[in-house]
Parts: structure tokens; C-alpha cells; sequence
């Protein structure tokens, strides 16, 4: 990945260490002018006054470009070529999600249902001027992306690793406000890169909601799934079992966790989440089962819910201690999913309801098209060697555990 140093001017870190506002849209132009200047040097394949045999074109000035934001309007200065066409995928990237969150708001004040916050910030970034019509003409330039990269073909390449997620959006449909479950599965493929496999608005996080979403992710063409993680809602984990047949499922330990100590009493809350870090990075089962049974002994009297409730989940919570130690911090959890989510809350805090279910697959279609071209364009997640060989060892002896599919 390319790393680019930022100079800042002086009155751009003035209004930053004020706290001005106006501090980050100055930042945020510096930022951008120069990684525009520096791909212009990328693509001419020389520095400024720099003479080289491969070079590729002369500098020829800048032109204006406004680009709206939910900071404000900034003034950019766009690189030109002589004799030859800049070209970047800046603008592209960082708009449709912008493009999506703006239409929501921009809908919201059509439809009469938006708030004066609302109104303020649409009104600083569109201006006053635009109706429904130039709504819907826009709507109809960003659904077709994102619904192509939505519906995208998974087939050609196995997923080994799989996590899911859901979060809870309010969604205006039929004139009431509701909460509305999107579902939410990332995947490692079998290069170690991460990508955004897909999401789901339905009602609710049943097993039938799971189960269209899973079902919808194998039409798509996911397979070679060796291993699930996701929390333990009810729902999920029947679907998951249902679906994905034979495939091992790990338990969350976040969440697990918390479940444990929400039936401890306070005062000994911290020492036993110390004692349950011990056992979730066991080396090994059996080691964890042992570390398991020795909390069991010592709080079973002083905290019988929660030793009770790890007693229940323990072999599912260290499903992921089978595979290579390499593997297993990352995949125990599915903080990487609830990251993921949170880009796009902070997208919603900004809306808090959103106009239509429409609007809702647009926006978050746009955030996860962003996130998962970063993740196929950036460093692998994972060097994949390891386990592919560990895997052939496991089949070849006969020892592959029963948890991971063949």
C-alpha cells in the first residue's frame, strides 16, 4: 500500500488545535489535493522538474473541481496532463458513499419527513434548489452499481472462514417507523483476503430471515466454508447448522463472554474475566476444557449462573483452538464484522431513520463496496499456506477434527 507524507499549512493545524470546525474540511482538502498530486506523478512516472527515460507526460496546470461532503463543499485543485488525460479513482470511490448518504437526506426533506438538523446539513451540502424528480434521476444513477456489487457472483473461489453480524436500523416503510435487522457476512477467501460477501434487510434476526441470507450467499456461489463465527442468537446459529452443513461454528468470545459476566456477581466480575482470557487462549482443547473445569471448582458456589453458562458453551467458544494458533485470534470474535457496522452507523447517526427501505440498501451498499475494495486492494488478512497444508496433513492422517469439513 502506497504511504503518502501530508504537509500541512500552518492555518490548517491553527483551525485543527482550535477545535474549529473548519479545521477538518481544511484538512481534508490538503489531504486530497496532494494525493491527487501525487498519483499525477504515478502516472507520468516522474517527480516534478525530474527527467527520466520512462517518462510518460509534461504537468500541465490544475482545474477547479467543488466536491460535496458531509464537512462542506471543498475547492480542489484536479492535476492535468499535457497531451494526456488524468486519471483517478478518488472521486469515484469516496462519492458513492457520500452520493448515498446525501440522497437519503435529500429524500427525507422531499418526502416531508426530515428533521431541522437535517434539513441544515442537506441544504449546506445540495443547496435549496432540487425536487423529487432530481432525487429520483440520481437515485437511478447509484442503485445499479450498487445492486451489480450486491448480487456479484462468490463462485471460482473457496471461503474458509466465514463471520456474520447483524445490526439494527430504523427504516420509514408504509408510513411507520420500524426497526428493520441487516445481515451482514464477511469472508476470507482462499488468497487470505477479506471481502464483503454481502447484507440483508428483513424484519428481524429469525431463523428464516438467516436462512433466506445464507441461502441467497449459495445461489451467489459461496462454498468451501470451513468454519462459521458469529454470536449465539438462536436463529443464526439453527441457520447456520441448517445451511452450511457440517461446517464448524465458533461461538463469539466477546460476546460469550459478556453473557458469563452478566450472571457473576460485580465484585468478582474482573478476576473471572482474567480466568476466562486463560482459557480461550488455551493452547489447545483439552488444556482449555482443564482451565474450564478448574473455574468450574472455584466459582461454582460464588457464581453458579455464570459458571453454569460457561459450562454450556465452552466447546463452542473454543471450536477456533483446532486450527493453526496463526488463525485463531482473528477469527474467535467477530469484532472484524462489528467494525464493518460501525462505518456504517456513523452514516446513520447522521440520518437516525431512513426515508425507505430503498435508501437503506443504497447507502449501505455503497459503505461496503468502499470497505471491501480497500480489502481486495490491500494486505492479505491472512498468508493462506499454512492452513492449506495443515488441512492436507489433517486429511491425509486422518485426524482432521470432526468440527472442520472436509
Amino acid at each position: 500500500m502506497t504511504r503518502i507524507n501530508l504537509t500541512l499549512s500552518e492555518d490548517t493545524l491553527h483551525h485543527l488545535i482550535s477545535g474549529d470546525d473548519k479545521g477538518i474540511s481544511m484538512l481534508l482538502r490538503e489531504a486530497l489535493n496532494q494525493i491527487l498530486e501525487h498519483q499525477r506523478t504515478d502516472q507520468i512516472e516522474a517527480a516534478r522538474y525530474e527527467k527520466t527515460e520512462t517518462r510518460q507526460g509534461l504537468r500541465n496546470g490544475y482545474k477547479p473541481r467543488k466536491l460535496n461532503t458531509r464537512v462542506g463543499t471543498l475547492n480542489l485543485r484536479i492535476p492535468q496532463i499535457r497531451e494526456g488525460l488524468f486519471s483517478t479513482e478518488l472521486f469515484k470511490r469516496y462519492q458513492r458513499s457520500e452520493q448515498a448518504l446525501v440522497l437519503a437526506l435529500m429524500e427525507m426533506v422531499v418526502n416531508g419527513v426530515s428533521t431541522r438538523k437535517v434539513a441544515r446539513i442537506t441544504e449546506e451540502l445540495c443547496g435549496t434548489e432540487f425536487s423529487a424528480s432530481t432525487v429520483s434521476n440520481l437515485c437511478k444513477q447509484l442503485d445499479p452499481i450498487v445492486n451489480s456489487w450486491k448480487n456479484r457472483s462468490l463462485a471460482g473461489q473457496a471461503f474458509p472462514f466465514v463471520l456474520v453480524d447483524a445490526l439494527v436500523l430504523k427504516i420509514r416503510k408504509n408510513g411507520r417507523v420500524r426497526p428493520h435487522s441487516t445481515m451482514v457476512a464477511i469472508g476470507i477467501n482462499s488468497e487470505g483476503y477479506r471481502e464483503i460477501l454481502g447484507f440483508q434487510i428483513g424484519n428481524s434476526e429469525s431463523e428464516s430471515s438467516w436462512t433466506e441470507f445464507f441461502t441467497s450467499l449459495k445461489d451467489r456461489g459461496l462454498s468451501g466454508i470451513d468454519i462459521v463465527t458469529s454470536d449465539d442468537h438462536r436463529g443464526l446459529v439453527n441457520a447456520v447448522q441448517a445451511c452450511f452443513q457440517g461446517v464448524a461454528w465458533q461461538r463469539c468470545q466477546t460476546h460469550f463472554t459478556k453473557n458469563i459476566l452478566d450472571k457473576c456477581p460485580k465484585s468478582l466480575q474482573s478476576e473471572l474475566k482474567a480466568r476466562l482470557r486463560t482459557v480461550f487462549e488455551a493452547s489447545d482443547t483439552e488444556t482449555a476444557r482443564q482451565l474450564a473445569r478448574a473455574i468450574h471448582e472455584e466459582y461454582a458456589d460464588k457464581a453458579g449462573r455464570a459458571v453454569e453458562t460457561l459450562d454450556q458453551g465452552l466447546e463452542d467458544a473454543v471450536a477456533v483452538l483446532v486450527l493453526p494458533e496463526y488463525y485463531r485470534r482473528r477469527l474467535r470474535t467477530t469484532n472484524s464484522v462489528e467494525r464493518l457496522n460501525e462505518e456504517i452507523r456513523r452514516r446513520e447517526r447522521v440520518i437516525r431513520i431512513f426515508p425507505n427501505p430503498e435508501s437503506a440498501v443504497r447507502m449501505i451498499g455503497a459503505v461496503m463496496m468502499e470497505r471491501h475494495e480497500d480489502w481486495c486492494e490491500g494486505r492479505r488478512y491472512f498468508d493462506m499456506e499454512q492452513y492449506w497444508s495443515w488441512k492436507k496433513e489433517q486429511e491425509s492422517t486422518g485426524k482432521i477434527d470432526s468440527r472442520i469439513s472436509a
